[in-house]
């Protein structure tokens, strides 16, 4: 549309510019010239990303508001379930958060869909940072949020049913970890999961536990995360060799937690009111370390 209002615009200049008989033909070349490259000047609206569709799904009590980025035309496309932090996926005026619009506009130009269910506004709840007792358990709630939006997948005949992969931030993370174990019930939904990528997740409580997983998995963290722990996160994984070969992990040794936002200055939490942040710790942008995992993720999807 910007494109047609400024050739029509060209038109109506150069018939105004050339009277005939005009003297100096040399000024209407340049007159020409100069709207000809107003005319291939890109769309204002060019690449940007198309607003979400808002969905809902069934869970066993109530139902689980999600919002959804789909490629244009019928598919079948790849699809993704992306999983918010403890921060929430919308904010004081937008849907998804510009982390999750980000990463929904990458996988967007890999061709897949991008699902992302609300699990704290859908039970009218906001950011769970600084909650000591969640009433929204990554190992129960969100796990079923995860099983739910993976049964809603298979349902539309738009999405590759063997191609549904997990995606997960901090709390989403940790949640996405409980998610793949091989001890959830899948409830006789097949297929399962394609893979799964976990972005600094918080493998404290999983590291006791004889964590292994049941589909390819990819941890990511940056190796001065003090918010989680790599630490824990190594002895979760290490502990998972000989019962689990699906797994990697990176360890970014000069990042943070949330390296892979764009424009995130280093700061402390420690003294912030923020309730959308954890209390301690560090949080920021690290652009090689965002540049790699923008790398490994679309590798790791197309498995």
């Amino acid at each position: 549309m910007f494109c047609m209002h400024w050739r029509v615009l060209a038109i109506f200049v150069v018939r105004s510019l050339k009277p005939a008989g005009d003297p100096h033909p040399m000024r209407f070349v340049s007159a020409i010239t100069v709207l000809a490259l107003l005319v291939s000047l890109p769309s204002a609206d060019a690449g940007a990303l198309p607003a979400p569709l808002q969905v809902d799904i069934p869970l066993s009590s109530g139902t689980l508001r999600a919002e959804l980025f789909k490629p244009e035309g019928d598919g079948p496309f790849p699809a993704v379930i992306a999983l918010h932090g403890c921060g929430g996926l919308a904010g004081r005026s937008e849907p998804v958060l510009p982390r999750y619009r980000d990463w929904a506009e990458q996988l967007l130009k890999d061709g897949k869909a991008v699902l992302l269910p609300d699990s704290y506004g859908s039970r009218g709840l906001g950011p769970q940072c600084r909650v000591k007792e969640r009433p929204i358990r990554g190992r129960r709630e969100r796990v079923e949020d995860i099983v739910a939006s993976r049964q809603w997948l298979q349902q539309q005949p738009w999405a590759i049913h063997d191609r549904i992969s997990l995606m997960g931030w901090a709390g989403g993370a940790s949640a996405l970890l409980w998610a793949v174990r091989p001890q959830l019930s899948t409830r006789g939904i097949e297929p399962d999961f394609r893979s799964a990528i976990a972005f600094y997740p918080d493998c404290r409580s999983s590291a006791g536990l004889g964590w292994s997983t049941r589909v390819p998995t990819l941890v990511l963290i940056g190796g001065k995360d003090d918010v989680a722990s790599p630490p824990a996160c190594r002895q979760m994984i290490d502990g998972a060799r000989g019962r689990s070969a699906l797994t990697r992990m990176v360890v970014y040794p000069g990042a943070y937690q949330d390296f892979d936002r764009v424009n995130l200055p280093l700061h402390a939490l420690a003294g912030t009111s923020d309730a959308a942040l954890p209390e301690h710790g560090h949080l920021a942008s690290d652009a090689e370390a965002r540049a790699d995992s923008q790398k490994l993720v679309t590798e790791w999807l197309a498995r």
